[in-house]
């Protein structure tokens, strides 16, 4: 193995992606030096499962985008260090998941493939070792009421109307929430990133916030290579809400076809007048 792990499986055992969670979490820990933690138990041996979690990477598997494990480690402040989502594997290599609770071929083989990938990926270095990059943010705001939305002025930034921003610099570009996200969620509770090694479309998912009125999905303005997430939101989702720019970004990626996504990108401007009548719109 590339890496030792603790593993937090997912807990749901009525549904097919939450029985592989449970047979790929068994067959790593073929591997002695791997061990799993319980998603019931460790509600009540907290201190034994917190001591596994301390001396081994953190790997967690999501049966599906309810992400219990996810929620269940930020709730229990582990750091993950690797996440697998059994249904957006199954959809990465175009495998169809039964409804049968007894694993048939196509199960089985999703397994093996996320095997070998914890196997024989690489480590991923971060976006901000690679290229030695100051984000620099110059903001122009527009305040309505007693709410007030910053949006980046800078010509490497651009939008999507789904009102998500891309920082570009070379070939890596830096993703997240505008302030207007922030402001409509409210207090953010919960940040599930997308899984380091994903190929991601533009406007395909790349992760989700979540606060007590809704769920958002970042619609990534573009595509790319999830090659880091911004970990700290793990345990500190709320700052989302303190600075949706330079402390609350998503993730980000090595850029495949930028040249081509740009054209259906808008700079500062149009995004910032179209953020205004959105404001203007919700509050009548």
């Amino acid at each position: 193995m590339v890496e030792n792990y603790a593993i937090l499986p997912c807990n749901g055992l009525d549904k097919c992606a939450g029985v592989i969670s449970r047979e790929l979490a068994i067959k790593l820990c073929e591997n002695a030096h791997n061990e799993i933690i319980c998603p019931v138990y460790s509600r009540v041996a907290e201190k034994k499962y917190n001591k596994i979690a301390g001396e081994h990477s953190l790997l967690v598997i999501d049966g599906c985008q309810t992400r219990c494990a996810s929620k269940l480690a930020a709730e229990k402040n582990l750091k993950i260090s690797r996440k697998v989502t059994i249904t957006e594997e199954a959809k990465n290599h175009n495998i169809e998941l039964g409804n049968n609770l007894r694993l048939q071929e196509n199960e089985n083989g999703l397994i093996e493939i996320i095997l070998n990938g914890l196997n024989t990926e690489d480590k991923v270095t971060p976006f901000s070792d690679e290229i030695n990059v100051e984000y620099n943010f110059k903001y122009k705001t527009y305040q309505n009421g007693k709410f007030i939305f910053r949006v980046p002025e800078n010509p490497e930034v651009y939008f999507n109307e789904n009102d998500c921003w891309a920082y570009v610099i070379g070939n890596r570009a830096r993703i997240g929430v505008t302030d207007f996200v922030q402001q409509n969620l409210s207090d953010i509770l919960f940040f599930a990133p997308p899984e380091i090694g994903a190929e991601i479309d533009q406007f395909g998912e790349a992760g989700e916030i979540e606060s007590s009125k809704s769920v958002f999905e970042l619609i990534s303005p573009v595509s790319g290579k999830v090659i880091s997430i911004n970990e700290t939101l793990l345990q500190t989702p709320e700052l989302v809400n303190e600075n949706p720019y330079e402390l609350g970004w998503i993730a980000e990626l090595e850029l495949t076809g930028f040249e081509s996504d740009k054209e259906l990108l808008i700079g500062f401007g149009k995004y910032f007048e179209i953020m205004k009548k959105k404001v203007e719109d919700l509050n009548g």
